[in-house]
């Protein structure tokens, strides 16, 4: 469902349209590429487009499961910190972090699902906070690395 098509439903469909969409484009900025493109640094940073999805993974899961599920970053085995969240391992393949993002996704949905947007939270090491700030939180690190996301592919396809 498209975020268009859900211009007059309630405030918690709407978020759930967008930030459906933007995981979906930045999983979108995978398709086609090899192992050896998803992986290519072409900016200073450490920053490549199989990072960043691995970063919206770990972005997700630090809002959805520690913040809102109240699960310890250390308890989930995520490391500490978003620098960290970009790097690429060995065995990092597009499959195996696509796979890890649709479950990271398929989580925060469920831990979502019964709370009203005015839920306060407090999982998070930086104190409570409601839930529709998660919600808009997370949908502005989507749109930002989507946007990244898209220049890096252009890049890539363009060597």
């Amino acid at each position: 469902m498209s975020p268009f098509d859900v211009p007059l439903d309630d405030e918690r469909t709407q978020l759930d349209a967008f930030v459906e969409e933007y995981r979906g484009a930045v999983e979108a900025t995978l398709d086609g590429l090899t192992g050896e493109q998803a992986r290519r640094r072409l900016v200073p940073s450490a920053t490549t487009l199989l990072g960043l999805l691995k970063h919206v993974t770990w972005m997700q899961r630090v809002w959805f499961e520690e913040c809102v599920g109240g699960t310890s970053r250390r308890e989930l085995g995520l490391v500490p910190g978003p620098d960290e969240s970009f790097r690429l391992s060995d065995d990092d393949t597009i499959a195996s972090v696509t796979a890890a993002h649709r479950e990271a996704c398929a989580t925060a949905r469920a831990v979502v699902a019964d709370l009203p947007l005015d839920t306060v939270v407090t999982g998070h090491r930086s104190g409570p906070r409601t839930l529709r700030w998660v919600y808009l939180q997370v949908l502005r690190e989507l749109a930002h690395h989507c946007g990244h996301a898209d220049i890096l592919r252009e890049q890539v396809l363009a060597d």
